[in-house]
């Protein structure tokens, strides 16, 4: 299966990747946050929780795992990534070892984790991985993103990018416009711009094969504490705006991040792009919290509660696949609950 194949496969319609690539110390700290019973066993858990719920396989299409997760064996000592596979689900990995300051820069950042990735990569590979992601987070503010981070971090996701195709890996690359701020619509949009622009330079140059190439992007929202917010239409219709601007019609598709919005808005925001738009490419999602987060509070680390959170997982995952294919509805939502 060449890499075009698989960068389709994961944007089949009516299917989306879950982005499961929380690392173990960050996700203990989510469960304790949220009052919950954190032990040794605690990610492997929620991991095969996840990984194993009944029916997932119908919406999502690929899962982003971390290293630890693609070496990890369930309760009964059998291994995840086997389980995954089996279901006809592409495992990924997200090689990336965080975000780390970026040398010369107002406390911009650049990912980590470029060391030994040649060879990681081919590892994974070899392991049935299908797909890599990797992220870069912008942060709109007071002369920020600069020009000086929008390349670095371009630079370092073509990198990526080329690396994971000579393994036979498709490349997610993720360019992130974070939500947090009081900016408008009209600045996220202009910074997506750039983002988007300076990217698709990168991967150019690079000589990175965009038909088997996807993208994780943000939407184009107004800031989390600006006092006017933008409606779903408006949403809508500014990331298809900007789409169309910047990313070449030869991707196959865009998968959004839900990037801390509602559930709610995460799809309905998708569904009324592919429901009210002609596009190039398949527009899917690529959600964590949007997914995982009434899954992750019905669960508690409680093992008598896996079966409703697995069923709230598929009711989600279901509601983003409908809109995938812009057939989600409000009705649709409240009859499912």
């Amino acid at each position: 299966m060449t890499i075009s194949d698989i960068a389709r496969r994961l944007v089949h319609p009516g299917k989306g990747i879950m982005a499961a690539d929380r690392p173990a110390p960050a996700f203990n700290e989510l469960l304790a946050a949220g009052g919950s019973t954190v032990d040794e066993h605690s990610y492997r858990n929620w991991s095969q929780l996840l990984f194993s719920a009944p029916g997932l396989n119908e919406y999502v299409s690929g899962i982003i795992m971390t290293d630890e997760q693609v070496r990890m064996r369930d309760s009964q000592g059998d291994p995840l990534l086997e389980q995954v596979l089996a279901e006809g689900i592409i495992p990924g990995i997200s090689p990336f070892r965080g975000l780390v300051k970026l040398a010369g820069s107002a406390d911009e950042t650049v990912g980590s984790g470029l060391d030994g990735l040649r060879e990681r990569l081919a590892e994974y590979a070899e392991m049935g991985v299908g797909f890599t992601k990797w992220r870069a987070a912008f942060q709109i503010g007071t002369g920020t993103p600069s020009d000086y981070a929008i390349a670095a971090n371009a630079y370092v996701m073509a990198q990526v990018a080329a690396l994971s195709q000579e393994a036979g890996i498709v490349p997610i690359v993720e360019p992130e416009v974070m939500l947090w701020g009081d900016h408008t619509i009209e600045t996220c949009f202009a910074i997506t711009e750039r983002v988007l622009a300076r990217t698709f330079e990168a991967l150019y140059l690079h000589r990175v094969e965009l038909e088997g190439t996807l993208v994780k992007a943000s939407m184009v929202l107004s800031g989390d504490e600006c006092p006017v917010q933008a409606d779903v239409d408006t949403v809508a219709e500014q990331t298809v705006k900007v789409f169309r601007r910047q990313i070449p019609a030869a991707i196959p598709g865009i998968v959004f991040l839900s990037g801390g919005q509602s559930d709610w808005h995460a799809t309905a925001h998708l569904n009324a792009m592919n429901a009210q738009y002609d596009l190039p490419w398949a527009l899917s999602f690529s959600y964590a919290r949007a997914l995982q987060r009434v899954p992750m509070a019905l669960w508690s680390n409680r093992a008598e509660n896996v079966p409703a959170a697995q069923a709230a997982l598929h009711h989600r995952a279901k509601m983003n696949g409908l809109a995938a294919v812009g057939l989600w509805t409000d009705a649709l939502e409240n009859a499912a609950a």
